[in-house]
């Protein structure tokens, strides 16, 4: 809570060069016993006594007086004044004091005291750190080293050249670094992922309606800590503008108890920022997928409305068409009423026509058809003629090749008939020649395997020549099978008349 202080004379410096200074609170606890009331719907007024308690320590005022508890047996108020030795008098104005309220018979008794600040003490923070088993006196951060800072107007520590509501780290180090030397601070609003890993809304307003924050600031060393702490004790931050107003404000400081700034912590964040930053990414690209998703949906549903626009104009056209439409078939429908007792007079007349014409044209059509039908019949008796010479010219070609076939077949027999005389006139030669040649019986035998062997020549021949007229005969068509079967009985009565004449000569010879 700001409040402006008048009286500037016990600000000690924090951070001239910032115009921060620290200001003790001068603040006294007030309380009144309350009287029992007996009437019903009777209550005492809270505002009234609040006057009371200002008249009371008039001259002096207080620079603010709030209600601090409120029960059915006394009120609790803080009151602070401009400084400690306003503390005294005022004391001792109220101290055992009554007041009497309108309406009510009973006095109100008054003590008030001055306001014991919560503030940790050396012995708190070394109890803390001793009796803590996670915590190693050895390490930064897990030792009396760091302080948390509650309640800082971030206007006050803005950079000159920054946002007014944006507090700086580097402002932060520069006003606490009078206590020692600083080994590292934090603003955990400045971290735009830390209220996501913590739960935790860093921002908050004062009374006055002005944004604070929250800070940490670690020293180096156990003695910056504790001059810190010393100097912090029982004081509120105050800040003297350029023209010379002065606005002081409470803050909270403690020592940090949750190993803040402690590398295992800030690792820790750091990882826990990689990951959200990663998700960030992830919902970013989400985000822009929805956001093309709902521009190609909001580009459907455009397209949709010009659809059913243009249909709607469509059917309003097709209206209009429909309707005119009708009206053009009205007026055909009057003129098709004006001409239809012409056209019926005219369809009279031309009926009369179409009679006869349809008769003289049913007697053409049949003349057309006798005529066709007589030129039908005669193409189809030359079609038949011209199959039956062409079955005859096959016939007469067949014949020829037949009679071809037979003459060969007679000359094929004259040369056999030819070749068997020869073979007599010269077993008949040869046996003449053994009968003259008796004088050897060696020359005889030789003389005999050599007709023998001039007979089996003689008689492969035929037998050669009748298996080339077999091979020919089988590649002639179905009308020389009669022709091939006379062939065979030649052919048999021509062997059997050979076997004999053989049998015959081989008779003469054994003879011989």
């Amino acid at each position: 809570m700001t409040s402006v202080v008048s009286d500037t004379a016990e600000a000690v410096d924090l951070c001239p060069e910032l115009s921060l200074y620290l200001k003790p609170i001068s603040r006294i606890t007030v309380s009144v016993a309350l009287p029992h009331l007996k009437t019903p719907g009777k209550s005492i007024s809270n505002w009234e006594v609040m006057e009371r308690l200002k008249g009371m320590v008039h001259p002096e005022t207080f620079s603010s007086l709030r209600i601090s508890k409120s029960s059915m047996d006394f009120l609790r108020f803080e009151g602070e004044v401009e400084n400690r030795s306003a503390v005294k008098r005022s004391l001792a104005k109220l101290e055992g004091k009554s007041i009497k309220l309108s309406g009510f018979t009973d006095v109100l008794k008054i003590r008030a005291v001055e306001h014991k600040t919560d503030f940790p003490t050396r012995h708190d923070w070394d109890s803390f750190f001793r009796d803590a088993k996670d915590m190693n006196e050895t390490v930064p951060g897990e030792r009396p080293d760091t302080i948390h800072l509650e309640g800082l107007p971030c206007k006050w520590f803005s950079a000159k050249d920054g946002a007014p509501d944006r507090p700086s780290e580097a402002v932060l180090r520069t006003v606490f670094q009078r206590f020692g030397k600083i080994r590292n601070v934090d603003i955990p609003m400045l971290d735009p992922y830390r209220e996501e890993m913590t739960g935790k809304n860093f921002n908050t307003f004062s009374f006055g309606g002005h944004l604070n924050f929250e800070g940490f600031v670690q020293y180096q060393d156990h003695t910056g800590f504790v001059r810190a702490m010393d100097s912090l004790r029982g004081m509120k931050l105050m800040f003297k503008g350029d023209d010379g107003k002065a606005v002081a404000c409470s803050i909270k400081v403690t020592f940090d108890t949750t190993k803040h700034l402690s590398e295992s912590s800030l690792k820790k964040r750091q990882q826990e920022r990689v990951k959200l930053q990663e998700l960030e990414k992830q919902r970013e690209e989400q985000k822009r997928r929805e956001k093309e998703e709902e521009e190609r949906r909001r580009e459907d549903e455009r397209r949709q409305r010009e659809q059913e626009e243009e249909e709607k104009e469509r059917r309003r056209e097709e209206k209009v068409r429909k309707r005119e439409q009708k009206l053009k078939e009205k007026e055909e429908k009057k003129t098709q009423k004006k001409l239809k007792k012409q056209q019926e007079e005219e369809q009279k007349k031309l009926q009369l026509k179409i009679s006869t014409e349809e008769r003289k044209l049913l007697l053409a059509q049949r003349n057309l058809e006798s005529i066709r039908l007589i030129a039908e019949l005669l193409s189809r008796a030359k079609r038949l003629k011209e199959q039956q010479q062409q079955e005859r010219r096959r016939l007469e070609e067949r014949r020829q090749l037949q009679e071809e076939e037979l003459r060969r077949v007679e000359a094929e027999k004259e040369r056999t008939l030819e070749l068997q005389r020869k073979e007599r006139q010269l077993r008949d030669k040869l046996l003449g020649n053994l009968l003259k040649k008796s004088t050897s019986a060696d020359a005889v035998h030789l003389d005999l395997q050599i007709c023998a062997t001039q007979t089996e020549s003689l008689r492969k021949e035929p037998r050669e020549a009748t298996k080339q007229e077999k091979r020919k005969e089988s590649d002639a068509d179905g009308g020389r099978r009669e022709h091939r079967r006379s062939r065979r009985r030649r052919s048999r009565t021509h062997s059997r008349s050979r076997s004999r004449s053989r049998r015959r000569s081989h008779h003469r010879s054994r003879r011989h």
